[in-house]
């Protein structure tokens, strides 16, 4: 009976610390952002996504404690900077890292948007850094190492992964980086026009592309990264992948990068496209060995 009671108690402790927790990003007037009559909309209840977000936050997954493996991410959606595949490529994935013992919080981020930003293109990149501070704050409290905190990002959410790992500051650094049929590049010849468009304009200037296509930015310090993109994907050209990974390797950034054959794009895990869902094996094997 004492064997059944620890065995009931043990489980409901586990459950209790795997559950969810929704975190503001900034306390008082939301920096960079201006008055608007823009209110934040939901499309698809049952696989949310969501834009015009207005007070943006971390949802926090923590895995339980006898599986805890100290280790967490950042997970930044895409949605071409005009909208969050939140639940597709944020909160299903956070589950899937927690059930490895991998700490998770999704990031919903500000979108370029004119009326509610006073410069649009900052405000992406504002909330990613502070999200990845608010997350080492807090690491000693959720059992996270604090050199343990990397980021995620999807498709226009790897453009913002990208670009908090190649922009930086002290203390906002991922410790790692994971990128997912990323957009990397802004240059006209390989970009995704839509996510180029809605973070910098239809007509930015050229100091502008220069600085936020990725592949020009990588540094020495560039955090470790793994990069996962499909060659048959038509929205964010392979070429994206395959030039960051270049800049990386001359950096001598610890890379690993993966290329399926088929796959498309925003498949996110993948599970209905046969063998392509084995990457987040690979994406396991890749974090244990870090």
């Amino acid at each position: 009976m004492k064997y059944f009671l620890s065995i009931i108690f043990l489980f409901c402790a586990c459950v209790a610390q795997a559950q969810n927790h929704i975190l503001p990003l900034w306390e008082g007037k939301v920096p960079n952002s201006k008055e608007s009559t823009l209110e934040e909309q939901l499309k698809n209840p049952s696989a949310r996504v969501i834009s015009k977000v207005i007070e943006p936050t971390l949802e926090v997954y923590l895995p339980s404690s006898v599986i805890n493996t100290g280790t967490m991410v950042m997970i930044c959606p895409g949605g071409g900077y005009g909208a969050l595949a939140y639940d597709k490529e944020g909160t299903d994935i956070a589950k899937l890292l927690n059930g490895q013992g991998i700490a998770a919080a999704v990031l919903k981020y500000r979108l370029p948007e004119d009326e509610s930003n006073e410069i649009p293109h900052l405000t992406p990149l504002m909330d990613a850094k502070k999200g990845i501070e608010i997350l080492r704050s807090n690491a000693g409290d959720w059992g996270i190492a604090p050199n343990k905190i990397g980021v995620m990002g999807f498709s226009a959410g790897g453009h913002l992964a990208s670009t908090l790992g190649t922009h930086f500051e002290i203390g906002n650094r991922p410790d790692f980086m994971v990128l997912i049929y990323p957009v990397v590049t802004m240059k006209l010849d390989y970009t995704h026009n839509g996510s180029r468009n809605n973070l910098l304009g239809k007509n930015p200037s050229e100091e502008l592309v220069q600085q936020y296509s990725n592949e020009l930015q990588v540094k020495p310090d560039t955090p470790p990264t793994f990069i996962l993109h499909s060659q048959d994907d038509v929205s964010v050209p392979v070429e994206n992948s395959l030039q960051l990974y270049r800049s990386l390797k001359k950096n001598n950034v610890k890379t690993e990068m993966h290329l399926y054959p088929h796959g498309g794009h925003g498949y996110a895990m993948g599970i209905q496209h046969g063998r392509l869902s084995t990457w987040r094996q690979l994406l396991f094997e890749w974090l244990q060995a870090l």
